[in-house]
């Protein structure tokens, strides 16, 4: 069982089941949207999240025509996207979990639009675009 919240702690959310993939991100948009380098986020199944408290917080801006970004009104924390062709899933935005885990599966993606003075060196696999 995975929890995690936002920064205010308004919004709290409990996840049934195991953080199996990160995705380390350095698109433009994933770094605007995080205020950092990269943003770290893991697919879970939509119907295994569930939120606890502070549903009437989460507020929902589309991005671009096909994914929307979750994040709470109060305090901004990005809580996790949506992309209208993967239904059922929800990427899950990492920092705002609270549960220790382990996962091995740990990759970079967009690595071609990562920021320039960001330099990877945590030796996961990159990919210029998304995993194939």
């Amino acid at each position: 069982m995975i929890e995690g919240g936002c920064l205010c702690g308004g919004i709290r959310y409990q996840y049934d089941g195991e953080i199996d993939e990160i995705s380390i991100c350095h698109c433009s948009q994933c770094r605007k949207a995080q205020g950092s380098a990269f943003a770290a986020v893991s697919p879970v199944a939509t119907e295994r999240l569930r939120i606890l408290a502070g549903a009437e917080l989460l507020r929902e801006y589309r991005s671009s025509p096909d994914k929307v970004r979750a994040f709470c009104a109060t305090c901004g924390s990005p809580i996790y996207s949506a992309k209208d062709d993967m239904p059922g899933v929800l990427r899950l935005r990492l920092g705002t979990v609270d549960t220790p885990f382990v996962c091995t599966d740990i990759f970079h993606i967009f690595t071609d639009s990562k920021a320039p003075w960001w330099e990877i060196v945590d030796g996961h696999p990159r990919h210029l675009e998304r995993r194939p």
